[in-house]
């Protein structure tokens, strides 16, 4: 039965938990995926001149999956603690650290100038920027869904959505910064500007941020005793959060592909950085009212039908994306990045934000959240890499391992998606988790 302690949903707090969730995510995207655009077409220039073309990008890339992989930990530090002291308060410490980590990538001096102390910088600025992502997604998918309680595929959405708008604002920046200045000069200091502007953004977040109160479900059972949300997780909801990893995987490895590995792959194979940056910009802003209008549909149909459908469907696309790029035509660019990015795509990554918070109960939500889509999160951040080394050992002609690759993420997505019970209809403020598998109960 639900907690009856739980008040109805606050309209005036469910409209500025919504906002404050899209406005973190896009500022915690628009630096995060800053970096990943940069990396395909900057960083290897910057940071590792001393290198040749091909092994630089993979140098770049292997920078840029360290945010990745430090992504896990800042969703089980913070997790931790949005558990036992509340959701916003860590919501408030990961928007800065992020925005003050991209402020400072900004400020780096380059390889030529401080020689390999420039690429451990980068890295160490990387690693804080994969802390604070971590911890940020799960607390403001909580903030909304817990806010809103029910339709909550529609409003969890919105953090979702922030992603594919960061990327909007961070090509924007970067691609209108390319081109009103020369290649020269672009490179010397003006990629810099867009991670300076971070800053701008950090106030405007944390001014929205802090008019939000804390969720009503967590207020209901903070002064319940509990155990280490992480031990919870992991003795209590194994299951639960494997299941999870399993089904946001194949979203994450796709997203790698379409937004980082894609740029560096078209421009190698004769698009200009413009072209790729333009179609990437365009496919990004089309993928915000995807996402939103597939999640909201998962409120009516169920998380496990449309997830389903998205990962049949990329695994067939996988296999026509690259002769896509390959045939040399702009416009059939653009049709694979819309494609991909814009349609498929959102089908499988809009719904994960209720399905995650669904999966656990209140007291570990923000921890089992934060940990099972931050690890599915490591294909973003490893596909392009390992893309990349499959690309370089198959003297550029690896991308057909690269498209079956990216099908049997999805085929994994599809037997967990099958596993996995449906949790639409489970009521958060229960502060029980949903039934993980099918035929299983709640505990």
């Amino acid at each position: 039965m639900p907690d009856q302690s739980v008040t109805p949903p606050n309209q005036v707090q469910l409209r500025r938990a919504v906002t404050s969730s899209f406005l973190g995510s896009v500022i915690e995207y628009y630096d995060f995926l800053l970096y990943a655009t940069a990396s395909a077409v900057v960083f290897s220039k910057v940071f590792f001149s001393s290198l040749d073309p091909l092994t630089a990008t993979v140098a770049s890339f292997g920078t840029f999956a360290t945010g990745y992989l430090a992504r896990p930990l800042g969703g089980v530090i913070f997790g931790h603690f949005g558990d036992r002291l509340g959701r916003k308060r860590m919501l408030v410490l990961t928007m800065t650290l992020m925005g003050s980590a991209s402020f400072l990538i900004g400020l780096i001096p380059t390889y030529e100038q401080i020689g390999v102390l420039a690429p451990v910088v980068l890295v160490a600025l990387r690693v804080l920027q994969g802390v604070a992502i971590g911890g940020e997604w799960g607390g403001a998918v909580l903030m909304s869904t817990e806010h809103a309680t029910s339709r909550r595929g529609l409003w969890g959405s919105f953090t979702n959505a922030g992603a594919p708008f960061g990327m909007v604002l961070s090509t924007g920046v970067l691609s209108g910064t390319a081109a009103v200045l020369n290649e020269q000069a672009f490179l010397s200091w003006g990629w810099r500007v867009p991670f300076l502007l971070s800053i701008l953004l950090l106030a405007v977040g944390l001014f929205v941020r802090l008019k939000v109160e804390e969720t009503p479900v967590f207020e209901a059972v903070k002064d319940r005793p509990t155990r280490a949300p992480l031990l919870e997780v992991l003795r209590d909801h194994p299951r639960a959060l494997a299941l999870g990893v399993g089904v946001g995987l194949s979203a994450f490895v796709a997203q790698g592909t379409l937004t980082t590995y894609l740029i560096a792959y078209g421009v190698r194979t004769g698009f200009t950085r413009q072209a790729v940056l333009n179609g990437l910009t365009l496919s990004s802003a089309l993928a915000v009212v995807s996402i939103i209008g597939w999640s909201a549909l998962s409120d009516r149909v169920g998380r496990r039908p449309v997830v389903l459908v998205g990962a049949v469907l990329m695994a067939a696309f996988a296999f026509v994306l690259f002769p896509l790029v390959d045939a040399g035509s702009v416009p059939l660019l653009v049709l694979a990045l819309v494609l991909g990015q814009a349609i498929i795509h959102p089908l499988m990554y809009g719904p994960l934000a209720a399905l995650y918070a669904e999966l656990f109960a209140t007291r570990s939500r923000y921890t089992g959240a934060s940990l099972g889509y931050q690890l599915a999160g490591l294909g973003a951040g490893l596909g392009p890499l390992l893309f990349a080394q499959l690309d370089a050992s198959a003297g550029g002609s690896g991308t057909t391992m690269i498209s079956v690759v990216i099908a049997g993420c999805c085929l994994l997505t599809v037997v967990c998606v099958l596993a996995l019970r449906e949790t639409s209809h489970h009521d958060l403020a229960s502060g029980a988790p949903a039934a993980p598998v099918v035929g299983s109960s709640a505990t």
